[in-house]
């Protein structure tokens, strides 16, 4: 048992790596929220202790567990300790930290989190719902971040608040992506800044509501459901538009990087717009678009995002050309190869890739990341997406 201490409530209690476990007095979804796997943000650990202490099982149908993520890292009230717990979830990486002779202390918490995470999938039952609390450094409306498979899409887009989509084109690792991989819905919920009581009061909200949208309890059993919705879109300034992430400032090792004081995400900002310094030079919005998660702390690897909102047209027919698999194709053009089909990996060679949009790859459920000097390696979640579990939901 640790003790975590939030800024915003002046207060500390003491917790277990499972925050709450309640299981229904009838059969239904299982879902997971995980809180503090940033150490430094806490407000999630304190929004799920309260708000699941406020279920009762008896109008529950399903089961829920509530997570705390880095415990090291949460005792202490820092990011990580030796390495980002939220950038080291790939298949190579786990195979890897597995065979260690000798673990730092966020391995640890992987390994523990792992095995948690599989005790819960094999004894559970479907279908399975992953959330993941989050608070950032800057200012900002609150927001949901999916990778992007339609089953996250539909249920997301039942909560008041903005959706963003792509960050995995430009994260290594996260949590959610390897749950994602494993083809469950998982979303991602920035409440607001670390050290806002709103930030609490926000996942709480989100919690809530996320237990009606699943289908583990019912709307009447959750007395202020309507407020909470109500609360959500009001802070989120009535903006529950589509984004996608167009450029982000990776910070480079021993580079001096400082953002400018006062922006918040969502902020609307011009190309040539100053933005940072970055080893005392000037930083300069190359497009314009909307600033997303500005960073306003010592520890981390993304100094700023930029976003663009994506037209509702688009959206529909990205969801259309999916369900009839048109990337099928994809792999008959010259350049193009499947690594793994069942997993909708391709690799695309840097030549063919300069005749193909960028967006027609997004359209289709790709996501790229340079792999070598002469290829890209595309991951599209659909293919891996267990979308016949969830077929039935209202929300589908």
């Amino acid at each position: 048992m640790i003790k975590v201490y939030n800024k915003a409530l002046d207060s500390s209690i003491k917790i277990n790596r499972i925050l709450g476990k309640i299981e229904g007095a009838k059969p239904g979804p299982t879902v997971v929220f995980f809180g503090g796997i940033h150490g430094n943000e806490t407000s999630g650990v304190f929004a799920l202790k309260d708000a699941l202490a406020g279920v009762n099982g008896a109008y529950l149908k399903g089961t829920i567990y509530g997570i705390s993520g880095n415990l090291n890292a949460l005792k202490k009230h820092q990011r990580y300790i030796e390495e980002d717990l939220n950038r080291i979830w790939t298949k190579q990486n786990i195979e890897a930290i597995k065979n260690k002779a000798s673990l730092n202390e966020d391995e640890k918490e992987l390994l523990e989190l792992l095995d948690l995470l599989n005790t819960i999938l094999e004894t559970n039952k479907p279908p399975f719902y992953f959330v993941d609390l989050h608070t950032t450094s800057s200012k900002t409306l609150p927001f949901i971040t999916i990778n992007d498979a339609i089953i996250n899409r539909k249920f997301s887009e039942q909560f008041p608040v903005p959706i963003v989509l792509g960050i995995e084109e430009y994260l290594n690792g996260p949590l959610l992506s390897y749950i994602n991989q494993l083809g469950y819905v998982s979303l991602g919920f920035e409440s607001g800044q670390h050290d806002e009581f709103s930030a609490i009061t926000n996942s709480i909200a989100f919690v809530y509501l996320t237990l009606v949208y699943s289908g583990v309890l019912k709307e009447e059993a959750v007395i202020n459901f309507s407020k909470y919705h109500e609360q959500l879109k009001q802070q989120a300034n009535h903006t529950n538009d589509i984004f996608e992430v167009v450029y982000l400032h990776k910070i480079s090792k021993g580079e001096r990087f400082k953002m400018l004081n006062g922006f918040e995400s969502f902020e609307q900002i011009k190309k040539g717009t100053k933005l940072a310094e970055s080893n005392s030079k000037e930083v300069l919005a190359t497009i314009s678009g909307n600033i997303f998660m500005p960073l306003y702390q010592k520890r981390g690897a993304e100094g700023f995002f930029i976003i663009k909102p994506i037209k509702p047209i688009f959206l529909k027919l990205s969801a259309a050309l999916r369900r009839i698999k048109t990337d099928t194709l994809l792999a008959w053009l010259p350049g193009i190869t499947w690594i793994n089909k069942t997993e909708g990996i391709l690799q695309v060679n840097l030549t063919t890739a300069k005749f193909l949009a960028k967006p027609l790859f997004h359209l289709l459920g790709y996501r790229n990341k340079q792999i070598t000097s002469t290829h890209l390696r595309l991951n599209n979640r659909e293919r891996v997406a267990k979308t016949k579990i969830y077929k039935k939901e209202p929300w589908y």
